[in-house]
C-alpha cells in the first residue's frame, strides 16, 4: 500500500510518501510561512522527486486535529481536493497519535502535547513497546496542572513530545525523575508518523471517504469562545 500523508496541524508543514511501511521520501519545513503557501509546493516537490503520480497512491492521510484551526482546515481541504477526483480512501488521523507513531523505537509512555494556550494543552498518552502503539487516553484538552498530577502516577519513562513538550517540561518536567524531553529534531509531528498511523487504521478498517473526512477540534475557535463569553455577560446584565 502506498500512502501520501500530510501534516499542517501546527507551525511545521510536512508531506511523506510511504509504501508498505517503508519511507520513500519526506519533505519537512519548520518556518513561519502560511501553510496555504507552502503545502502544495511541498507535496508537488515530493511527488516529482520520487517520480510518483497521484493515481498510483492508494491512501491519502492527514492529521485532522487537534491543532491550529486554520492549519487543520488547510490540511483536510487539501487532501479532500486531491483524493476526490481519484475516488481514493482517506485516513483521518489524530495529530497526537501520529506523534506516537513517529517514535517506534521507544519503550515507555509517550505524552503527546500541543500548546492550546491559556496554560492548557491538547494531550493524549500512548504506551509503546517493541514498535506497538497502544492508546492509553483519548485526545483531550486539559490544564498543565491536571496533566502533571496524572503523570505522577507513572513509574515508567514518560517521553514528552510535540510543540507543547517544552512548555510542560519547564512547568513540571524537571521535578519528575521519569520525564524525558525528546530532542528537538524529533519533537514535532512529522507526516511519516501520520502515514504509519494511517497504515494501522487501514488494517483495522478505520478509513473514510473524502466526503467523510472532517477536521477534529477539541475546543471551539477563539472567536467563538469570546463571542460566547460576551453573550454570557450580556445575559447577566
Amino acid at each position: 500500500m502506498k500512502i501520501l500523508a500530510i501534516d499542517t496541524s501546527a507551525l511545521p508543514v510536512s508531506a511523506a510518501l510511504v509504501e508498505d511501511g517503508r519511507l520513500l521520501g519526506e519533505f519537512y519545513l519548520n518556518i513561519r510561512t502560511t501553510h496555504s503557501q507552502t503545502l502544495m509546493p511541498v507535496i508537488s516537490s515530493l511527488l516529482e522527486s520520487s517520480k510518483t503520480d497521484t493515481e498510483s497512491i492508494d491512501l491519502f492521510a492527514v492529521n485532522a486535529g487537534p491543532g491550529s484551526f486554520t492549519g487543520v482546515r488547510i490540511g483536510v481541504a487539501s487532501v479532500k481536493g486531491i483524493a476526490m477526483p481519484l475516488d481514493k480512501p482517506c485516513a483521518q488521523v489524530s495529530t497526537l497519535e501520529s506523534m506516537a507513531y513517529s517514535m517506534p523505537y521507544t519503550c515507555g509512555v509517550v505524552c503527546a502535547v500541543m500548546d492550546a494556550r491559556c496554560q492548557q494543552v491538547y494531550n493524549a498518552l500512548f504506551r509503546l513497546d517493541n514498535g506497538r502503539v497502544e492508546r492509553i487516553t483519548e485526545d483531550r484538552a486539559l490544564s498543565l496542572e491536571e496533566l502533571a498530577a496524572e503523570l505522577e502516577y507513572y513509574d515508567k519513562t514518560v517521553y514528552l513530545t510535540g510543540d507543547g513538550a517544552e512548555l510542560c517540561y519547564d512547568n513540571f518536567g524537571d521535578k519528575m525523575d521519569n520525564i524525558v524531553l525528546t530532542p528537538a529534531n524529533i519533537r514535532f509531528q512529522h507526516a511519516y508518523g501520520t502515514a504509519m498511523a494511517a497504515m494501522n487504521m487501514a488494517q483495522n478498517s478505520q478509513l473514510c471517504s473524502c466526503d467523510e473526512l472532517m477536521p477534529v477540534y477539541l475546543r471551539l475557535p477563539q472567536a467563538e469562545r469570546e463571542l460566547k463569553e460576551k453573550q454570557k455577560k450580556i445575559n447577566k446584565e
